[in-house]
């Protein structure tokens, strides 16, 4: 039985990605900070008695908390099969008002954890000459968004992480891709106001945003065998917004 982890799944599309995982058979796994309760729910949430749900409450951007968080898993499962690189933030500021710290959180969050949790799951999957990684990048690491240049240059990075590790592992049957999601209905995209939604969706030719249901069928197919010959690719998921 395949084991995946998810980081940062406890809310929005990383925790759709995890019950969708885990309706397709798979043991999961995933990290959280603070919010105990939505993972107790999440964990509470998969009744299956054939497969598991761990929850460990790990900081993905510690990367010793880290690497004893894979070992365990690899202890406790004995393998690790997919990676699916979620955990995110924003911190919204123009330039001209962004802090060092503002920056240092976001980039922490959202790309050095990533590089902390494929440095810790690839000798593990070498070994296997087998695995899966999934970056949850964003639109607005492909275009740039004003007032996201935090936020931005961390999801340009993980596209740039993804491409060079596709190289790297994909003689070992590794693949490493990025799923790229436009406006989704989330946590983050609610607190927008009404009238930056509205310009929003008159930008995106299919006038919606998207579901997380949506994005986590994406990110199942691309971790699946059916896309064993799909590797260095960015998937984007976004109503056609960033064409």
């Amino acid at each position: 039985m395949k084991v995946a982890i998810i980081t940062g799944a406890s809310r929005g599309i990383g925790r759709a990605i995890a019950l969708e995982l885990y309706k397709r058979g798979c043991n999961i796994v995933f990290n959280y900070t603070r919010s105990t309760q939505a993972a107790e729910e999440l964990v509470k949430e998969c009744t299956s008695t054939d497969r598991q749900a761990l929850a460990y409450q790990v900081d993905a951007a510690d990367f010793p908390a880290v690497q004893d968080m894979v070992k365990d898993v690899k202890s406790k499962l004995g393998r690790i099969d997919i990676l699916v690189n979620n955990a995110g933030i924003t911190n919204d500021k123009l330039i001209v008002r962004m802090k060092e710290e503002d920056w240092d959180k976001v980039l922490d969050t959202n790309l050095k954890s990533a590089f902390n949790f494929c440095r810790a799951v690839t000798p593990i999957m070498l070994k296997q000459e087998s695995g899966r990684i999934l970056n949850i990048s964003s639109i607005s690491g492909i275009v740039g968004m004003a007032g996201q240049a935090n936020y931005s240059a961390s999801k340009a990075g993980l596209i740039g992480l993804t491409k060079a590790l596709a190289k790297e592992l994909g003689s070992r049957n590794i693949t490493v891709n990025a799923l790229a999601p436009g406006m989704i209905e989330t946590d983050m995209t609610a607190t927008l106001s009404e009238d930056y939604k509205k310009s929003l969706l008159e930008q995106i030719p299919l006038r919606r945003f998207g579901q997380v249901d949506e994005i986590a069928r994406i990110a199942a197919f691309l971790v699946s065998e059916d896309a064993a010959y799909i590797t260095g690719q960015v998937i984007q998921v976004d109503g056609g917004l960033a064409m």
